[in-house]
């Protein structure tokens, strides 16, 4: 018996998350608890026993985002590691995120409605969390395969992941039909490479 209750556990917790992503894609934080219980088939109840208040839905749902995100970044980027290129991992990475950046629900909740439910300093520092690490380990990477002066390691990394973060607004603002994945891609890795 214990271990269906823990199955339970986990399907009820799941459909509260499915119907939080969609309800904050589409309304943000402003979204109703109601609307998301609703969506989901259950009751504040079952809510309020897997989650304290709205803003810990939220933030499960942000961190759900965000570590799905990196976790395809990561997997890319350990399938494109080439000897020849030592830009090939972050290039491939950065592909991801863009990507991802692009998608309204990842723009909606991470990029737009994230730093304002979370405060600038909260945000700032799950983003740098999940985020900072990866890109400092590639620029370490650079730095040790002589691609860039070591002294600039973590300036370069606090600026790379500045501007993925401010195209990846953007793109997820689709206001420029001439800025997409692929173009901006393209202009970051022309970026990357310049630098010494």
């Amino acid at each position: 018996m214990p271990r269906r209750s823990a199955e339970h556990a986990g399907e009820t917790r799941l459909a509260l998350m499915q119907a939080a992503r969609q309800r904050f894609a589409g309304e943000g934080f402003k979204a109703s608890l109601a609307s998301i219980v609703t969506d989901a088939g259950l009751t504040k109840g079952a809510l309020f026993h897997h989650f304290d208040h709205k803003l810990a839905l939220f933030q499960s749902v942000w961190t759900d985002l965000q570590t799905g995100m990196d976790a395809e970044a990561r997997a890319a980027a350990r399938a494109a590691m080439r000897s020849d290129d030592p830009y090939a991992q972050l290039l491939a990475g950065s592909r991801v995120y863009l990507k991802w950046a692009a998608r309204p629900d990842y723009f909606k909740i991470v990029l737009f409605e994230g730093p304002a439910v979370l405060g600038m300093q909260g945000w700032y520092e799950s983003d740098h969390d999940l985020g900072r690490r990866n890109v400092r380990r590639s620029v370490e990477f650079l730095a040790r395969n002589g691609r860039i002066d070591p002294i600039r390691v973590e300036t370069y990394t606090i600026l790379i992941q500045s501007a993925l973060n401010g195209i990846g607004f953007a793109l997820g603002q689709g206001t420029n039909s001439r800025l997409t994945p692929e173009t901006a891609h393209e202009a970051f890795e022309i970026f990357l490479r310049g630098l010494r």
